[in-house]
């Protein structure tokens, strides 16, 4: 397992979010990205798990392909990315990085309003 702190992993995920493509980042609004390290029972039990090391990221919100104009002025909608959970799968840099951007881009897919099966079968 590879770790570093909080503040770095977050920045880790800003620079993975500057390698999302373009049409995609232009379509991104109202939309927070956080960092935790694990999930909470809350998270776990919005999608039917009880493991908190299982779950490596979440995507909470109105996906954007359901928005309407009653979307607006709401709370962003929030994607968080589970630290120590990630971190599991990496043993140095280059693999914590491409997990963070291999679960970024998961979630991505469900702001996207892609379904769990949709994700998972796009490579994800």
């Amino acid at each position: 397992m590879f770790s570093v702190s909080e503040e770095y992993f977050s920045d880790m995920m800003e620079t993975a979010l500057n390698c999302i493509p373009e049409p995609f980042k232009q379509k991104i609004e109202n939309l927070a990205f956080m960092v935790e390290p694990y999930p909470s029972n809350a998270d776990l039990n919005r999608v039917g798990l009880t493991d908190k090391y299982s779950l490596l990221g979440i995507y909470s919100g109105t996906p954007y392909t359901y928005r309407n104009t009653y979307y607006m002025n709401t709370t962003p909608d929030r994607i968080i990315l589970f630290q120590k959970n990630i971190e599991r799968y990496a043993n140095n840099y280059d693999e914590l990085m491409d997990k963070i951007k291999e679960v970024l881009i998961h979630e991505i897919g469900h702001y996207f309003g892609m379904s769990e099966d949709e994700v998972r079968a796009a490579g994800y």
